[in-house]
């Protein structure tokens, strides 16, 4: 089969929506209200969905991969941000290297793990 797919958009929870709209933005995605409890955030062509839904177990085992550019750049960008002063159960880790590449990671509000990484070239 043959997929002439555009986009791939994951749907993520949120346990306080608006505060992870805020965290989102900071983050640097451009928000999208779609409704009062759903907004598309987009980085260029790639984009989630944020709704205002939490499930414990849902949230906790959502983890999401971004591939970066220079994930030393992005690092280095992510700790000018100071997401863990502004956003309390926030957390960021540093880059660490793989045999596939490098990555760190940022919990967002809601406790779902963001992993940004650079392969090997």
């Amino acid at each position: 089969m043959t997929h002439n797919a555009r986009s791939i958009r994951p749907f993520i929870g949120a346990k306080n929506f608006e505060l992870s709209c805020r965290f989102y933005t900071d983050l640097g995605f451009e928000e999208r209200k779609i409704a009062p409890n759903m907004s598309l955030f987009q980085s260029g062509n790639l984009g989630f969905y944020l709704q205002d839904a939490y499930v414990r177990d849902w949230v906790d085992n959502t983890m999401i991969f971004m591939e970066v550019e220079d994930v030393e750049q992005f690092w280095n960008a992510l700790q000018a941000l100071d997401l863990p002063g502004k956003y309390e159960q926030v957390r960021i880790e540093p880059i660490r290297t793989l045999d596939w590449g490098r990555e760190c990671f940022v919990h967002d509000p809601s406790g779902i793990l963001w992993h940004f990484g650079q392969f090997s070239r």
